[in-house]
């Protein structure tokens, strides 16, 4: 008798290679962060987070994208996010972030070097280098809780700004700032995609301000400054932007790829963090 040929559905198949490019990004962002330590520099973490990814079958997607020169952004300080790897080590009392992700299934590389298609995770959190100050201690962890607030809107009918105000409300409730320049982001075959989801409420969305709806991959992502909400921007001789805040004050960073379920979100980029 011959064998019955059972097609997969398109969401079916999306939803476990989303599982797979989340999990994989989770694992490279668990991994970056077991390397911190003071006297290590960010280019000695992501090179070997280039490795890391590669030898389990992913490609990191921050990878030549828009020009970027690195496997993640590595944010340091004041720096809020885009740092770019490179010569500076790590201080005892410094705080990072780390923002990374990888793509997995059928990608393919632009002339840059970028990857396109497939299926791709991001991620990002923000870790003490030795023993830091309470104060930076408890921005990072507002920082993370506030995505936690965030999504517990994120169901099936509310729209984008439920997640904001979730957001928002816990940040600025604990005393601390919400960036306005950037936002998180629609994910799946490109690593960003509509809809925006910015962390603060807007009095008007520019692209809508959408439902949300059964398998819709986002990643929800607060940036958050211990002074002003303002920022200033630095050039690198290449031209990237790095993202500072304006007063010189600590910035934190945490991000996570989900999805939308019938019932609570689910979080594709956790891996024992």
């Amino acid at each position: 008798m011959a064998a019955v040929l059972r097609l997969v559905p398109v969401e079916e198949h999306r939803r476990k290679m989303m599982r797979k490019a989340g999990k994989l990004s989770g694992e490279a962002r668990a991994y970056a962060a077991s390397l911190v330590r003071p006297g290590i520099t960010t280019r000695e973490i992501d090179k070997a987070l280039y490795k890391f990814i590669r030898s389990h079958g992913g490609y990191p997607n921050f990878y030549h994208l828009y020009g970027f020169k690195g496997s993640a952004c590595m944010s340091i300080n004041d720096e809020i996010i885009h740092g770019v790897p490179g010569n500076r080590r790590l201080e005892e009392g410094d705080i990072i972030s780390i923002d990374t992700g990888a793509c997995v299934g059928e990608y393919h590389l632009d002339k840059q070097g970028a990857p396109h298609g497939g299926f791709h995770g991001d991620c990002a959190g923000t870790y003490p280098v030795g023993k830091i100050s309470p104060e930076a201690q408890r921005l990072i962890d507002v920082t993370e809780q506030s995505f936690w607030e965030g999504i517990r809107n994120a169901v099936v009918g509310n729209r984008v700004s439920d997640i904001s105000r979730g957001v928002q409300q816990y940040v600025e409730g604990n005393g601390f700032s919400i960036v306005r320049e950037f936002v998180g982001h629609g994910i799946g075959n490109e690593v960003h995609l509509a809809p925006e989801v910015p962390n603060y409420v807007m009095d008007h969305y520019p692209e809508g301000n959408p439902r949300l709806k059964k398998d819709m991959t986002i990643a929800v992502e607060p940036m958050v400054n211990a002074g002003t909400a303002k920022i200033r921007k630095k050039i690198m001789p290449d031209g990237w932007e790095v993202i500072l805040t304006a007063d010189g004050q600590l910035a934190a960073h945490y991000e996570n790829t989900i999805l939308i379920t019938e019932g609570e979100p689910e979080v594709l980029t956790l891996c024992g963090d």
